[in-house]
């Protein structure tokens, strides 16, 4: 079997040979070709390839993909090494979303556009640091492409894309009408379902009637999948694999000694050896299965609507406009019962701090077999799994007039957009009612069958809003200034003002001090900012051209910042291409970075100093500040490459990158942090982790660089049809940063101690085209890495975990007039996600649980 790091070896060697003996049967002809704006650049060209890499990914190749979102197709490509959430986070404080992390960022570090412009980011952040924008607020059905710049373009974009850019472009000049449904499901007997459907319509067109209209309707809507659904994860044992344990939880005990348990069981819970749950201890304890109250991807129900009209005013100028409104929501089961015991904890919103409370059952509680107050670990029963349901509304308007006036083309525009979130929770517990439950003896934690009056007064249903605006005008204007031997100077200049603002509040009962174990994200804070940029395109040779752009942005938070570019295009011959570039780049510090904002979570570390399991994962509550004095973070982008084409049907690109990135935001490792015994890890009377500070600031330095090899390769044969071999591959040769500003740097290329990153990720397709039928079978890589030794629990816990490969097919048929059949088979091995138990079971940032996944379709043009 090949391995990966032969592939793109193996590729380089055969199409580096059809370079030797290719012929051009196209050398004598010429096309004329219309100059357009690619992504990176406001200057036009007619050149498919520039000084910076892009890749290109049609509507054609997202349908023979397979993938019904645009979150699964995005989050497939090679350049999405790592550090980017999906559905499956719904630990987080923005569930059901999803985005994209070039070169393995994270999603702040990459930018996304709509048609070229911002939109407004998700209505809140995770750990209060992470913005982003919802792809899953963005539309499918009404996408033409979708442009994905791998190179640093601060230079053009401003913040943000210091990994890269990713611009969704949607359709511009569409005439006709197409409907599709599609259904699917998992094979694996799980129940999960998705049903699709989109509406497309297009009236007039632009040459001929001088105007166009589009709409565009699509939804989607899937059911949940709960981790007791799925057959190899519901019993969530995992004692016959590699440093794995009986994930369950201990409960019903006092003391705070789980071997003191109950008399009797209360809830669902069994008698299992202590050993089993916690190496190394000894006894028996009441635990539960936690997996019937986990929701490994939630029910989710989306609908996105575009409306665009475009008229040509004369025969120069046009004018449009276009509205976006996406509705969504994602329900899912956010815990069992809630526990009660050491760590309980209540929001104190006058001194802006947690405060204890106590759950020490008084002498004389029915749960209190003993004559003395005793501590109690337990959880509500009777009150009911928590569930949490998420409901985001995107909106987008914008307007303006674009034309081109003596030599110059322009475009002038205003936007508006906006995320806003209400999430509802369900079950959580309400604090005052279980302290006077506590101390009257009204309900009893060692039993069921509490009375109605004291279930209801202790559950709390509670409302989460949040809102997220983006106000931007734009204008640009480019031209060719004059002619040098070797061509004309291209020259392009524009100016932005955004509006940016964030309203992220808790619920009511989080501020009064009502709710237990409150997760808390409070944001508040807007901003301006104004930028002008300039862009020059130098043709120096008929063969060899510079650009030469920067970019200067003021915010009225922190102050200005300024972002050159640098590239070079050479092409000596037809067939070969070489470029570089070098740029600087900068990330402003988001607004619940910077603001007066206060994030309280929950996590998990292993901690080698508790008392009660040394070198065991304990909970902790998460307490993160905002730093107003933050500066931005400010990067070097260095891209070198080339690309070979001896054919139309034949293509190969190489492009080495490598990224520094200074003054970077965030708080300590929080390992680290316990390792050392930091005075930010608070530890309760019996030695235990209870909370961990922390607070954003500027620490530290990281620096990655990778290679990417993009090839194609066409053939087309009399009696067998067409077939084409295509695909992208990204290796990852550093990842480095400290652990705890003021450390040497380590490399976490290959490792998860930065988040699990791969060296290896890519994807190779081989479509066939015959008759009536064309088909895509694709394969996904994702290598395997080394294992944070930090995270080791065991003498047997494995120090890698494997890599993961899949396979994809997509069938359409299309002998029935104006009509598609679709058939699509996701993971059609039905391979599970490799194991690694430093994420309990596998890490779903490379993988998801769903196994295989068969979806079929009908589409009708009209």
């Amino acid at each position: 079997m090949f391995k990966p790091s032969l592939l793109p070896l193996a590729i380089a060697a055969v199409l580096a040979a059809s370079v030797l003996h290719a012929e051009d049967d196209n050398s004598s002809k010429t096309t004329q070709l219309q100059a357009v704006t690619v992504t990176g650049s406001n200057i036009k060209t007619t050149d498919s390839e520039g000084p910076s890499p892009v890749q290109v990914i049609t509507a054609q190749q997202i349908k023979v993909s397979g993938k019904t979102t645009l979150p699964d197709f995005l989050r497939s490509i090679s350049a999405n090494a790592g550090n980017s959430v999906n559905e499956q986070y719904t630990g987080s404080f923005s569930a059901g979303t999803a985005g994209v992390s070039l070169r393995g960022l994270g999603q702040k570090n990459t930018l996304i556009l709509l048609d070229g412009k911002r939109v407004a980011n998700y209505a809140t952040a995770n750990e209060l640091q992470d913005t982003f924008v919802d792809l899953n607020s963005l539309p499918l059905a009404a996408v033409e492409r979708i442009e994905v710049l791998k190179d640093g373009a601060s230079a053009v974009y401003g913040s943000d894309a210091i990994a890269g850019v990713v611009n969704i472009i949607l359709k511009q000049n569409y005439q006709g009408a197409e409907a599709g449904v599609s259904y699917g499901g998992n094979t694996e007997g799980t129940g999960q379902t998705e049903n699709n459907f989109h509406l497309l319509l297009g009236h007039g067109d632009l040459k001929k009637d001088r105007y166009n209209v589009f709409f565009a309707v699509d939804g989607t809507r899937r059911s949940r999948l709960n981790q007791s659904d799925v057959s190899w994860l519901r019993d969530n044992d995992f004692r016959d694999k590699p440093g794995g344990r009986l994930n369950w939880t201990p409960t019903n005990y006092y003391n705070n000694d789980p071997t003191q348990g109950f008399a009797n069981a209360v809830g669902p819970v069994q008698r299992v050896p202590y050993a089993a749950i916690t190496p190394g201890k000894s006894g028996d304890v009441w635990a539960y299965n936690p997996a019937q109250y986990s929701s490994l991807i939630p029910g989710i129900e989306r609908y996105h609507a575009v409306l665009r009209a475009t008229v040509k005013v004369t025969d120069d100028i046009e004018a449009y406009g276009e509205a976006i409104y996406s509705r969504s929501r994602a329900a899912f089961v956010f815990g069992g019962p809630l526990s009660i015991g050491s760590g309980l904890r209540a929001w104190d919103n006058i001194n802006q701090r947690l405060v204890n409370i106590d759950s020490t059952l008084p002498v004389g509680n029915p749960a209190n077999p003993y004559n003395v107050p005793t501590p109690v670990n337990a959880n509500l029963w009777d009150v009911g799994q928590r569930n949490k349901y998420d409901r985001t509304i995107f909106t987008r308007f914008l307007g303006g007039i674009k034309g081109h006036t003596g030599a110059w083309d322009w475009d002038v525009s205003a936007g508006h957009s906006e995320s806003s979130l209400k999430e509802y929770v369900t079950n959580f517990g309400n604090r005052y009612a279980f302290e006077s439950l506590l101390a009257n003896g009204g309900y009893n934690l060692a039993g069921t069958g509490n009375p109605a009056a004291a279930v209801d007064a202790l559950r709390l249903f509670t409302t989460r809003p949040a809102v997220s605006r983006l106000t931007t005008f734009d204008a640009t204007a480019s031209t060719q200034l004059f002619d040098l031997p070797a061509g004309a100077v291209g020259f392009a200049t524009g100016y932005q003002f955004r509006n940016e603002s964030i309203n992220s509040r808790t619920s009511s009962a989080v501020l009064s001090g009502s709710e237990l174990r409150p997760a808390i994200d409070i944001i508040r804070g807007s901003r301006n900012v104004n930028a002008a940029y300039a862009e020059f395109n130098l043709p120096i040779l008929s063969t060899l051209e510079a650009n030469v752009a920067g970019r200067l942005d003021h915010y009225s938070d922190f102050g200005n910042a300024f972002a050159p570019k640098f590239s070079l295009r050479y092409q000596p011959l037809d067939w070969l291409l070489l470029r570089g570039s070098y740029s600087r780049g900068f990330r402003a510090p988001s607004l619940p970075e910077i603001t007066n904002s206060t994030a309280v979570s929950y996590g998990s570390v292993v901690d080698p100093y508790d008392p009660v399991t040394p070198g065991q994962r304990r909970g902790y509550t998460s307490v993160n500040a905002a730093n107003p004095k933050l500066r931005p973070e400010r990067s070097r982008n260095y891209n070198l490459g080339f690309v070979l084409s001896p054919s139309t049907d034949t293509s190969i690109g190489v492009d080495y990158y490598h990224i520094v990135q200074d003054g970077i935001i965030g708080p300590d490792d929080a390992t680290a942090l316990v390792q050392r015994k930091d005075p930010r890890v608070i530890r309760d009377a019996q030695g235990r982790i209870t909370i961990i500070t922390n607070q954003y600031k500027n620490q530290q330095s990281l620096s990655t660089d990778g290679v990417d090899i993009d090839f194609k390769q066409a053939l087309r044969t009399q009696s067998y049809g067409s077939f084409t071999l295509s695909g992208t591959l990204t290796r990852l040769l550093k990842y480095s940063e400290p652990l705890v500003a003021g450390d040497a740097p380590v490399n976490g290329a290959g490792t998860n101690l930065f988040g699990s990153l791969p060296k290896w990720r890519g994807s190779i397709g081989l479509g066939w085209a015959i008759g009536d039928f064309t088909s895509t079978l694709t394969w996904y890589y994702v290598g395997g890495y080394q294992q944070n030794l930090a995270n080791r629990l065991t003498a047997d816990y494995p120090e890698r975990v494997k890599n993961w490969s899949t396979f994809d097919l997509s069938i359409a048929y299309t002998g029935i007039a104006n009509t598609t059949l679709t058939l699509a088979v996701q993971n059609l091995q039905n391979r599970r996600p490799p194991w690694d138990p430093s994420n309990t079971y596998f890490d779903s940032t490379q993988a998801d649980p769903r196994g295989r996944f068969v979806n079929v379709g009908v589409n009708y043009t009209f």
